[in-house]
């Protein structure tokens, strides 16, 4: 008997110039996930926003289910990203909290500083924050 195998959800995930390198790493980290890398591809300096304002129209458009945002802070990247309507971006910093921002807030996208966080620890929470589905409970 065959068993049907359904493929991983379609991941977009984008950065600027100081995320570059935990961006990578996600994505080498996390090899069962299918990545849609929307750039960049060098250390040159870029604008955040630019990146973010690319990933949010195609989660938009519903190329992906869920994106990943990195910049130094992760800040910028959540601001840049709650300016559409629909996004839902949660900048986390611990295991605990990417869980709560997928259960209780439904975020779809989720933001990473790299100059805080290891790329294993955010690895970590990406994993969670991607595995965990939204309660549908009525109150949140």
């Amino acid at each position: 008997m065959f068993e049907s195998r359904k493929s991983p959800p379609r991941v977009l995930i984008a950065s600027d110039h100081a995320g570059l390198t935990l961006k990578s790493a996600i994505q080498k980290l996390l090899p069962q996930w299918t990545w849609i890398d929307l750039g960049p591809t060098s250390t040159d300096s870029v604008d955040y926003p630019d990146f973010a304002e690319k990933l949010c129209r195609e989660l938009l458009s519903e190329k992906a289910n869920l994106g990943i945002l990195i910049c130094g802070s992760g800040i910028g990247m959540s601001i840049s990203a709650n300016r559409f309507a629909g996004i839902r971006a949660a900048l986390v910093e611990n295991p605990s909290s990417a869980r709560l921002s997928r259960e209780h807030n439904d975020a779809n996208v989720l933001c990473l500083g790299a100059r805080f966080t290891a790329p294993e620890y955010a690895s970590e929470i990406a994993q969670i924050w991607l595995s965990t589905p939204f309660s549908e409970n009525p109150r949140h």
